[in-house]
């Protein structure tokens, strides 16, 4: 059986990000994959240069019509810009008992653009936190649900990851691409214990959507039956790799995005 993947994610016209990448994600990971927009952009591998946010009534509506048909085995949440989106998002997946989900709080894009309007911090740990099977914040993400400085060590990565667990959440990834050194290392907190995620660094400018990336290969494999642990070390790897073959593609001239189908043939 393939396993349905719904993304609930703001779009991204140049494909790198948001639900582009994570629809190819989850093809890439051999899942089916569905999206219901909460913001549609305008951006490149430059920056934003516009946001347009449909009503939360309609967002509702495309999750109601998908849970309605489609029998769905994991959710993976990004952008969304707005605390009455927030509200609406978590009460229509309560309402259809969605299960396996991932929380990316995408609140800053790769360019340093924001994508996260006032209340939405609150707003997220309020309504997504309970819900969510695992939240998987970035350092500053982690910075901004915490009120304190960024992480900048690995111990650091470790606390966030249990203070922000002890916010509601029953697993946080925090990830530790911003934190210097030869390795990318990701803290895991499951309110026992706290699991590290190592990987060399690659060095490429190729980073835009990694986060969306790496999110919805742990809900395409959480969705294939994987435990929160085995899932976030086999989507590692899989971002890993899509970093390391991202010199593959010719997109944009600001930062890339990673090569989603690495492990796929290549066309002569």
């Amino acid at each position: 059986m393939i396993p349905n993947v719904l993304s609930i994610a703001g779009s991204d016209p140049s494909g790198g990000a948001g639900i582009q990448a994570d629809l190819k994600t989850f093809g890439a990971l051999g899942c089916y994959g569905m999206a219901a927009i909460t913001a549609l952009t305008a951006q490149n591998t430059r920056g934003v240069s516009g946001v347009h946010i449909p009503p939360p009534a309609f967002v509702g509506q495309q999750i109601d019509a998908i849970f309605a048909d489609v029998t769905v085995h994991a959710v993976k949440i990004g952008m969304l810009a707005s605390p009455e989106i927030i509200a609406v998002v978590a009460e229509r997946l309560a309402h259809h008992g969605a299960q396996n989900i991932v929380l990316d709080p995408v609140l800053v894009a790769t360019s340093g653009d924001s994508l996260g309007g006032p209340g939405v911090v609150e707003a997220m740990v309020r309504h997504l936190f309970p819900l969510a099977l695992i939240v998987t914040p970035n350092g500053p993400e982690a910075a901004a649900f915490l009120q304190r400085p960024e992480p900048r060590s690995v111990g650091d990565l470790e606390m966030a990851a249990r203070d922000l667990q002890a916010l509601g959440a029953p697993h946080v990834l925090v990830k530790g691409g911003h934190v210097a050194g030869a390795d990318a290392v990701d803290a895991l907190y499951d309110g026992n214990v706290v699991r590290l995620f190592s990987a060399p660094r690659v060095e490429t400018r190729n980073t835009h959507g990694t986060g969306c990336t790496l999110s919805s290969a742990i809900a395409a494999y959480l969705a294939r039956g994987f435990g929160v642990g085995d899932a976030v070390a086999a989507a590692k790897e899989y971002l890993t790799q899509a970093l390391r073959h991202s010199d593959q593609l010719q997109v944009g001239s600001g930062h890339g995005p990673v090569q989603h189908f690495w492990n796929r043939p290549a066309t002569p």
